[in-house]
């Protein structure tokens, strides 16, 4: 992939690449709906992911152009920049945008991404862009700035930029992410470990529905709002920075000052998915792989009934995975309303669980899914 976007940049713009960088795509193992809410969260950086090749110009523009979509865009090099429609370089815009800010950037660039994480498929595709066109300007310009700054920029162009009050997981597991690790998220105070993540005779599986996300960005915010409004009626008697400070024990002590059902039902959701990651990270550490399923599997139902956001697609893929013998966990993963699940299958039942996978799906939806097997791959790198 790397050889063809060097000779596809040096057809398009003339000149050769200066650089070359790649940034993961992400699933999360279990954790999810939780990163707005303060909470634990388990993320992995896979091989799926994004390359860019850039080089300076002289002509003071900025050119954005992906083997991945239509669209492209010649923008003058200025000061501040605002959101331009919805096509997909508003991302790296929103980021030079932000690095502006603190940095000069003192020559235009021609950028070209090309990615092979499915679009709209919920592995995080945005944020892979975000971190690496920030990445790769920090380190072509020798700008000083660190890691962790680059996730935090990242997480203000989606929010602010881009308009998604998304939380800050996807953009600090595609940057910190390392090879056979699983990442044990503190998405209040941001503090991580690194979790083994051998799952020995187990493939992941991902599994994309294929079904057109247009409801997640909308009905993800409305999640938002139904959290603060749940943070809200608890803090009539408590106080707290946000709903993952509390336990299911101590959240049972106070529910009853959340008198919205289906409030409550979003809150019982983060409360105990949250106490699920911890739980799940234990598993792993001791090599409980069929304890780590279980809690896969809870996490899923729980997203089903309590948050609402799976949906016929993902539940029908997840509910296969219940009643097939070699798959030892299931869930959806990422913001859900389509997208990607995600599966602990046996290496001996591969090609037999594709096989049935697709046509239960086909049967039961009426278009196709796709079966990618990932390894767990390393964050954003030059190459």
């Amino acid at each position: 992939m790397k050889t063809e976007l060097i000779r596809k940049f040096t057809d398009t713009y003339g000149q050769a690449p200066q650089a070359v960088f790649f940034c993961p795509g992400r699933v999360n193992l279990i954790g999810e709906h939780i990163d707005y809410n303060g909470g634990l969260v388990m993320p992995c950086a896979i091989t799926l992911g994004t390359l860019l090749c850039l080089a300076p110009n002289q002509e003071k523009v900025f050119r954005f152009k992906s083997l991945n979509f239509e669209e492209e865009a010649v923008i003058p090099m200025q000061e501040s920049y605002t959101k331009e429609g919805k096509d997909w370089y508003n991302y790296p815009l929103g980021v030079i945008n932000e690095l502006l800010k603190d940095y000069t950037i003192p020559v235009g660039f021609d950028f070209l991404y090309s990615g092979n994480i499915p679009i709209g498929s919920g592995l995080s595709s945005s944020a892979s862009i975000e971190v690496l066109t920030a990445y790769a300007l920090g380190s072509y310009l020798n700008l000083d700035i660190d890691k962790l700054s680059l996730v935090k920029l990242s997480k203000y162009v989606e929010n602010n930029f881009i308009g998604l009050n998304s939380g800050i997981m996807d953009q600090f597991a595609v940057a910190f992410g390392e090879k056979a690790k699983a990442m044990l998220l503190n998405c209040d105070t941001l503090d991580f470990k690194q979790v083994d993540c051998e799952i020995g005779d187990h493939e992941l599986i991902i599994i994309n529905t294929n079904k057109p996300r247009e409801l997640a960005e909308s009905k993800y915010n409305e999640r938002v709002a139904e959290c603060e409004a749940a943070l809200a009626a608890l803090n009539q008697e408590i106080h707290l920075n946000n709903l993952c400070e509390l336990n299911a024990e101590k959240f049972a002590l106070h529910s009853h000052l959340i008198t919205d059902e289906t409030v409550l039902k979003r809150a019982t959701h983060v409360i105990r998915e949250n106490d699920r990651v911890g739980l799940a990270a234990k598993a792993l550490n001791a090599g409980n792989l069929e304890e780590f399923g279980r809690l896969m599997f809870a996490s899923h139902d729980s997203l089903q009934n309590l948050y609402e956001v799976s949906g016929e697609e993902l539940d029908t893929l997840v509910a296969f995975c219940a009643n097939y013998a070699g798959v030892t966990g299931a869930r959806m993963t990422g913001a859900g309303f389509g997208g990607c699940a995600i599966a602990l299958v046996k290496k001996e039942s591969l090609e037999d669980f594709e096989l049935k996978i697709k046509a239960d799906y086909l049967q039961k939806i009426g278009y196709a899914c796709e079966v990618y097997k990932s390894e767990i791959g390393h964050g954003v790198s030059a190459i």
